[in-house]
């Protein structure tokens, strides 16, 4: 969908409670988040921009739609409302006036039999109370109205439940910075994440990044990263592609020319392409990844911060570094 495309149409949902409404409303949300993960994963550097314009239209017009329909099921149930009052009026004005007619002419017979027809509570023994009629429209509205509530408290428990795991992770991985003397350099969610970490990284401990660097922008450093963890894999080809579940060539491709988010496999590989030891502190945990077969027993170390829940679009690295003390007078 791109900035020209007529806007999405709202689909006629009268059957639906607001309890339907609102797990259909969360459902597409997940669906399109899906879909703007996918889309920003397979962006490349000419293509980035424009992607990023349309996953916020795609959301814009997922949002008009959701309000479109909230409004139009809010708006049937005020005319549930006044259809009901306007169904009860007819029937209180003509029972008053039977009542005011039957007094002033007490023997005329068709106002009495008109009187016995509109007040059906003369026949109700004295001292008993006639049972009310019921309300079904009242009732449904009244359903609806629980059913909405609950979806409303459901959503919040949902929010609060997802703000309480960022905070405690954030926490989590904040302790364990401290306790290492680390802190935290933040690095832009774009897909590029944990490679950018991992140059920031190399950068800090004085290690090459390899041949194009000269020149590039901290931003663009991440580009010779995806080269040499698509390089290394490429040239080893026995150490992954048993957890692969398409061709390596395509695979590789991914790595290195587009926006493929980056895990373990990418890690492992440039673990041992620079021959460094990969410490990833997350939520209440921390682990190497250790290069192989390496001469050099004792390589240089470098830190990455790993979210899961601290980030929109999902999983994030960001790159720790070493806290340097000025010990000058």
């Amino acid at each position: 969908m791109s900035a020209n495309d007529p806007p999405i149409k709202v689909t006629d949902q009268n059957t639906e409670t607001f309890s339907d409404l609102q797990r259909r409303h969360r459902s597409e949300q997940k669906e399109l988040q899906a879909k703007v993960i996918q889309k920003k994963k397979g962006a490349t550097k000419s293509t980035r921009k424009a992607i990023n314009s349309e996953c916020e239209i795609l959301e814009k017009n997922l949002g008009a739609k959701h309000k479109q329909e909230l409004m139009r099921l809010n708006d049937e149930v005020v005319e549930f409302e006044k259809s009901d009052d306007a169904n009860q009026r007819p029937l209180n004005k003509c029972s008053s006036n039977c009542e005011n007619s039957a007094a002033k002419s007490c023997n005329n017979d068709e106002l009495s039999t008109s009187m016995k027809s509109f007040a059906p509570t003369q026949s109700v023994p004295s001292g008993e109370v006639a049972p009310k009629k019921r309300n079904r429209q009242k009732e449904r509205l009244a359903r609806r109205a629980a059913e909405l509530q609950v979806s409303v408290d459901d959503a919040q428990k949902e929010a609060s439940n997802q703000l309480d795991k960022r905070a405690l992770e954030r926490k989590a991985i904040s302790d364990q910075m401290h306790s290492k003397g680390l802190s935290e350099k933040v690095i832009r969610p774009d897909g590029h994440c944990l490679f950018s970490a991992v140059a920031d990284q190399l950068v800090q401990i004085g290690v090459s990044l390899g041949e194009g660097a000269d020149g590039l922008k901290e931003y663009q450093l991440y580009t010779v990263v995806r080269k040499a963890a698509a390089k290394y894999i490429e040239s080893h080809p026995d150490e992954f592609i048993g957890w692969l579940d398409e061709p390596l060539i395509h695979y590789v491709e991914k790595i290195r020319d587009t926006a493929e988010w980056g895990g373990h496999l990418e890690l492992l590989a440039l673990s041992r392409f620079y021959n460094v030891v990969i410490t990833i502190i997350q939520d209440g945990a921390s682990h190497n990844i250790e290069p192989s077969f390496t001469e050099n027993r004792h390589p240089a170390n470098i830190w990455l911060a790993y979210y899961r829940h601290g980030y929109g679009l999902g999983e994030h690295y960001n790159s720790l570094r070493q806290i340097t003390l000025n010990t000058e007078a």
